[in-house]
């Protein structure tokens, strides 16, 4: 069976399987649709959160991203993951014991204030849009290379599935959807994985075999890969950093709080009978994301290894010199893979200097011997261009697997976007119908009424989510970190402070949501988007590019987070406490049922 014939098959099974599971859990109330009952088992719950929360960047981006930026893209690894530890340990327990369906109600109750609600709502939909535009491009790029559409076409596609179950579903449908998903894209990312490090190492564990010897060669794979992208100009693989140290802690610590403060996943622990069960889901939750999370370096490493080899053959399994007049392979002579990857528009070639050769190095280098050799094979600068986003969906065409592997990636790609923006949609939703139409505009709304407005609320946010997907803002590179960073500086203090300090009240986290969320929007659109001043064009209003400390905007949630907690707390200290049975509240939703408080006399 022909490739194409066998992506068909594979996706197709996919969706009915999706499909299948929504018209089976149906909501059929407004507890179902928003918390799916609050019935759902801990492991499967587990499974759900996994798959809602490792989205496109997870699946496809970030082991291409590693790939690119060596062991400085360990801060995506680091802030992704130790974010979901914080959460599971810190808020997901007090919020389940809350019980509450949605952040912002959370928020609005904690805080006594509609108001409070109401800038939560706004955190919540400029944090979960800016996310879904990742989420809706990593569907199109998906449908683009895999079923021989454009990646409008992929999106229109990817819109209806979500719309069949999502909508219909609600939380419910799309809980037991994303346990499927999970399991489709686990399968997806490990398979290849091991087939390719076998194919390398002859070791069938991925992470054992990112520290092996290469197949017949007495050097590790780490040690050669540095070798050979230091030879072609780019840092050591192991060790190169993105920016200053300052900037990659502050990154890693944005992807931290702001995962903390996501509000999709955090809506995934209202799912469970218990306070207990919280914590049950949580510990499942990490150990089914830390089977993707330890094998991406490996995936990643072994990408570049083989990206390497296939466009200098010769370099990584022998000893020819990168810069040698033969070393490069001629355009004419690609491999499929690339010809079919180029259709996307993913991977480019430039002949810069006439030779029909493939040159892939660092014209940037700042290496003299590397520019004396490159000078010396008259290459006049790097003519292959490699988007990130396609390492892990080409790795397993590049290292020549199985049709029906790369039909496996091809349906785990697509599972991974459209688990996370049927969560994102379903947080939306809540968002609109629950915390703005039955909390603020209409409150003696009917559940019927109210489960209605759900469903239209969703079936909008799908057609808005489209088309920012079809239509991304300017500012839309790297939307995924900015979404993340977002979340940092408005949610997740709010929620921290409205969990762990009694004493804070309603206009301190006002005051402190609203300045977190628009000092890093404004970073963001000054680094990101156009000012128009008196009709001028402006692009540098703030001192150039990453003025502050040398802080990318991908990075300023963190910043933006402290901005809000130093907000909060001094409005705090010139209004009013929170009222007496708030502050008792806050106590019991934060110590355990049955315990005394300790006052020296026990």
């Amino acid at each position: 069976m022909d490739l194409q014939t066998t992506i068909y098959l594979v996706v197709g099974a996919s969706f009915a399987l999706y499909i299948g599971i929504a018209i089976w859990s149906r909501a059929g109330s407004t507890s179902e649709f928003y918390v799916a009952g609050s019935g759902v088992n801990p492991v499967m719950n587990g499974m759900a959160t996994a798959a809602d929360w490792m989205s496109a960047a997870s699946f496809i981006s970030m082991a291409g991203l590693i790939s690119n930026m060596g062991y400085g893209g360990g801060l995506f690894l680091m802030g992704w993951t130790g974010g979901y530890v914080l959460l599971a340990m810190l808020l997901a327990p007090y919020l389940r014991k809350f019980g509450k369906f949605t952040v912002p109600q959370f928020i609005g109750d904690r805080f006594y204030s509609k108001s409070a609600s109401t800038v939560a709502v706004l955190c919540l939909l400029v944090a979960s849009l800016t996310y879904i535009i990742g989420q809706m491009t990593g569907v199109g790029v998906a449908f683009s290379r895999f079923l021989g559409v454009s990646s409008d076409v992929g999106i229109y596609v990817g819109m209806g599935i979500v719309f069949l179950y999502a909508v219909f579903g609600g939380m419910k449908g799309i809980t037991y959807t994303q346990v499927a998903q999970y399991v489709v894209l686990i399968l997806a990312y490990t398979i290849p994985a091991i087939f390719i490090s076998l194919q390398l190492t002859g070791n069938p564990i991925p992470q054992l075999g990112l520290g092996s010897n290469l197949s017949g060669q007495d050097i590790s794979l780490l040690a050669k890969l540095d070798q050979v992208v230091t030879e072609l100009g780019f840092g050591k693989y192991t060790t190169s950093l993105p920016g200053s140290t300052l900037n990659m802690f502050v990154y890693t610590m944005s992807l931290m709080i702001g995962t903390a403060g996501l509000p999709h996943v955090i809506m995934r622990f209202f799912t469970v009978p218990k306070v207990s069960d919280a914590r049950l889901s949580a510990g499942w939750a990490l150990v089914f994301i830390a089977i993707l999370y330890t094998t991406a370096p490996a995936v990643a490493a072994m990408a570049k290894t083989n990206l390497v080899r296939t466009i200098t053959p010769g370099v990584v399994l022998g000893k020819a010199d990168p810069f040698a007049a033969d070393a490069a392979i001629k355009y004419d002579e690609r491999p499929d893979w690339m010809k079919r990857w180029e259709k996307t528009g993913l991977l480019k070639f430039t002949d810069k200097n006439g030779d029909g050769r493939i040159q892939y190095y660092n014209d940037a280098t700042k290496s003299a011997d590397i520019k004396a050799k490159m000078d010396a094979a008259g290459w006049k600068g790097n003519e292959l261009s490699v988007n990130a986003d396609i390492i892990v969906l080409a790795n397993p065409e590049i290292a020549l697997l199985p049709n029906w592997v790369i039909a496996l990636v091809a349906a785990g790609g697509l599972a991974a976007a459209l688990s996370t923006a049927a969560g994102l949609l379903m947080a939306i939703s809540a968002a609109i119908s629950h915390d703005l139409v039955k909390g603020i505009f209409k409150p003696d709304i009917s559940e019927k009424g109210e489960l209605m407005a759900g469903k239209i609320a969703m079936a909008l946010s799908i057609v808005v989510a489209g088309y920012l997907g079809l239509n991304p803002p300017g500012f839309a590179a790297g939307t995924v970190a900015l979404a993340f960073g977002i979340a940092a500086s408005s949610l997740f203090p709010a929620i921290m402070m409205g969990i762990f300090s009694k004493k804070m009240n309603k206009e301190g986290a006002i005051a402190g949501m609203l300045s977190g969320l628009f000092i890093t929007l404004f970073y963001v659109f000054a680094h990101k988007g156009i000012f128009f001043i008196k009709g001028t064009e402006y692009l540098g209003v703030i001192g150039g590019a990453n003025s502050f400390f040398g802080i990318t905007p991908e990075a300023f949630g963190a910043i933006g987070a402290l901005v809000n907690f130093a907000v909060a707390f001094l409005v705090d200290k010139v209004t009013k406490e929170p009222p007496e049975h708030i502050q008792h509240m806050v106590e019991a939703v934060r110590i355990p049922r049955g315990s005394k408080a300790v006052d020296g006399a026990h």
